[in-house]
């Protein structure tokens, strides 16, 4: 009799999740409809022969109801002995579920089905610091990490992780890349060479625009010889690494306090920021958009990436114009929330 109940509850381990939870609910209900059927005076509704089932097999108890027959109180040891212990093990089958799941979400082998997400690809301090900026400047945005890490590098409920080498087709597609709103390549930091670490980027950025050619593209990029290569590939925006710091540093030697204003442009944390801002029809000259802007406590500064639109206020948009702004969080809110009246 041991051996038949082991062997049993051994094959009821190995059954999936959902089958053992699609016999457990099929089992409630036949056991409610039999003890029912047993006793129709002590339960006088279906329902309640179910209720008594359920807090019998949960072993809650309430002792609201309970079987007086013979027949009614022989089910019920049933109950006891195999509904009990199949009802646990569903629960904890469940549980495996979840610890499954987590498992999978921390090494990265669970794919990504959200849209509209920012995709982070290699992981170190510059990628960590772009995370940290993503996730502070819009409270609903989903940042998806792609690297050949063994374990998520950040804990956060909007950060997914992807296991793999992003110059794959199928670790960029776990990644959602067709659904994702832009995608930032920093270089492999692993990589000592930097031709290397531009060769990786590059195909890594080919990759991208042959799978979803709509999607934003911002790639770092080791040596400045390399750039026109990227731009061969279309590639949206290109940083050159360390070039920006040498920048900043020489700006600030040459005029005193300049990084502050560097420093509040880059991060939505400090002060006022840039934002774009949708354009109006009214508007037919780029004065038109300035003073209209000015008046609402924003400044116009550029159009796409052209920063001299104030040496010719008087010049027509074009059809497709990017307007850029300098302002605080809670302009560019008034300005959204007008555009969108």
């Amino acid at each position: 009799m041991y051996l038949l109940l082991r062997r049993l509850s051994n094959r009821l381990f190995r059954l999936p999740a959902v089958f053992l939870m699609l016999f457990s609910a099929l089992f409630i209900l036949i056991a409610a409809g039999i003890m029912f059927f047993l006793e129709p005076d002590t339960f006088e509704h279906p329902f309640n022969a179910l209720w008594y089932v359920m807090t019998t097999l949960t072993t809650v108890g309430y002792g609201d109801f309970y079987p007086v027959t013979t027949g009614g109180k022989t089910f019920a040891i049933f109950l006891y002995l195999f509904g009990i212990g199949l009802l646990s093990l569903v629960i904890g089958k469940i549980i495996d579920w979840f610890v499954n799941a987590k498992e999978r979400r921390m090494s990265g082998k669970m794919d990504y089905y959200g849209s509209d997400h920012m995709i982070v690809i290699h992981w170190n301090k510059k990628a960590q610091a772009a995370v940290d900026e993503l996730l502070a400047a819009e409270s609903l945005i989903h940042v998806v990490i792609i690297d050949d890490l063994g374990r998520m590098p950040i804990d956060h409920p909007r950060v997914h992780f992807i296991s793999g080498d992003p110059a794959s087709e199928e670790i960029l597609t776990k990644a959602g890349i067709e659904r994702a709103r832009s995608a930032i390549i920093f270089g492999d930091g692993r990589i000592d060479d930097p031709s290397l670490t531009d060769g990786k980027s590059l195909l890594i950025a080919s990759s991208i625009e042959r799978l979803a050619p709509e999607v934003h593209t911002t790639v770092e990029i080791m040596m400045e010889k390399h750039v026109h290569n990227f731009r061969h590939v279309k590639i949206n925006d290109f940083i050159l690494s360390h070039d920006a710091v040498s920048r900043l540093a020489a700006r600030s030697a040459l005029h005193e306090g300049s990084t502050e204003i560097y420093t509040q442009l880059l991060s939505k944390r400090f002060g006022d920021d840039l934002y774009q801002v949708p354009h109006d029809p009214s508007w037919v000259t780029y004065r038109d958009a300035f003073n209209a802007l000015l008046a609402k406590g924003a400044t116009l500064i550029a159009d796409h990436g052209d920063l001299g639109i104030n040496r010719r206020l008087d010049d027509a948009i074009g059809p497709d114009p990017k307007l850029y702004v300098i302002c605080d969080p809670g302009t560019y809110g008034n300005i959204i929330k007008e555009k969108g009246r």
